[in-house]
């Protein structure tokens, strides 16, 4: 009874095995040294190499790649990362280009559109220089009245004649910095426009081409 009982744990642990091993795949590599070494887990002396997980048949199941070092890993990872952001910039760029080919189907659209967005800044800017205009009238008048006041201190005239010089310096002031900020947002939106001319060019180009999508 007592080897019924053994042969049959014997067999239970055989088959467990056998099951672990399906389970696990075996390990072969060639060490440093040239050994050839086989285990049911991952090989100590082969960490540095290629490792290969067979299944019990003897197939290949997959091939273990060395293990690495924290700084190996965070090599790995920054290339890793420079190639998703790399790619995400391509998808970018090509989302942006189909929607520009989309928006502006010749230069005739994309002229529109650029005189558009400079409407309402020439406008401003019109506005300024008009006023600019009416302030260099009022100049010439109170300089006619300063004619009575020759050589006279600014803190020596009438305060009436004062004021409207100091208002009149503050207004001319106030437009100028209006005009200027305006001409910057005119050159601003001139050069966004010329950037998008230049590379709306090319992909018009690219689309002309035979057996391009349209």
């Amino acid at each position: 009874m007592t080897g019924v009982c053994t042969r049959v744990a014997l067999g239970l642990l055989a088959a467990g095995w056998a099951v672990l091993v399906q389970a696990q795949g075996i390990y072969t590599c060639v060490d440093g040294q040239g050994r050839r070494i086989t285990s049911d887990r991952p090989i100590r002396e082969c960490i540095d190499r290629v490792q290969k997980e067979l299944n019990p048949s003897g197939s290949l199941r997959r091939e273990v790649g060395p293990s690495l070092t924290a700084s190996e890993r965070a090599q790995i990872e920054a290339r890793e990362r420079k190639a998703a952001e790399e790619q995400s910039r391509n998808n970018e760029e090509i989302r942006r280009s189909r929607a520009m080919l989309s928006r502006y189907r010749d230069q005739a659209a994309h002229d529109r559109a650029r005189a558009d967005a400079l409407a309402p800044v020439d406008g401003v800017l019109a506005l300024a220089q008009q006023r600019m205009q009416a302030l260099d009238k009022q100049r010439q008048l109170l300089d006619r009245e300063l004619e009575f006041y020759p050589n006279t201190p600014p803190e020596k005239l009438p305060p009436r004649l004062r004021s409207l010089l100091d208002e009149h310096q503050a207004s001319v002031a106030a437009q100028q910095g209006v005009i200027a900020e305006q001409e910057a947002e005119r050159k601003r939106v001139n050069e966004r426009y010329d950037e998008e001319l230049a590379r709306l060019r090319v992909l018009w180009a690219e689309q002309a081409q035979p057996g391009r999508p349209r």
